[in-house]
Order: structure tokens, then sequence, then C-alpha cells
């Protein structure tokens, strides 16, 4: 029983190490997202650091329209990240679940 649960922890612990280094390496995973009209461009990291931000000067005549943009571009560069952060670190924590009677399911 001991030995079981020795065996749980030490793979509990790889798992969060192997997250930790998924996190790390998604700061180098960068998500390029546009506007419909390509005048503004958004790069951030899988884990939602902005890193580039390109504003056509069409864009610097209109502060409204700016920051409608600035919006729209942004929500969806986050929900890309997002989509590709959870996927990745599900997959670890997935990976990394000792085998528990009745947890399988939860990770599907």
């Amino acid at each position: 029983m001991f030995g079981d649960l020795m065996g749980m922890m030490g793979k509990l612990k790889e798992t969060q190490e192997k997250v930790a280094a998924t996190k790390e390496r998604l700061n180098s995973v960068l998500i390029d997202e546009q506007s419909n009209d390509g005048l503004l461009k958004i790069t951030l990291t899988a884990n939602r650091e902005i890193k580039n931000i390109e504003v056509d000067s069409k864009l610097l005549e209109d502060k409204e329209q700016l920051e409608d943009y600035l919006i729209l571009t942004l929500n969806k560069a986050i929900e890309k990240a997002t989509n590709v952060n959870e996927t990745e670190l599900a997959a670890v924590a997935k990976d990394g679940m000792p085998n528990i009677p009745g947890m399988d399911g939860l990770f599907k």
C-alpha cells in the first residue's frame, strides 16, 4: 500500500515538473492574430503575454475605431492562446496522472 502511495507521489511530482516545463515552453509559442482587413496585428505567447502590436496609420485617425479593433483582435488572440495553453497543459496532466480507479473519465 505504501509502495503504491510513494509511486503515486513520485508520479505527481514528475507531472508537476512537466507542467512547469510546459508552461515555460509556452512562453516561446507565439500566436499571431490580425483584424479582418489587416490594419491591426497582434502577437502574444500561448501564456497570453502580449509581445507585439502593429497598428496601421489609418487607424490612428479614429480613436474609437482603434479601440474597437484592439478589443476585437485582442479577444480573438487571447482565445486562440488560451486554447493552445489549455490543450498543452491538459495533455501533460492527463499523461502524468496516476492510475486511480474512476478518475480516467475526468480528462477526456
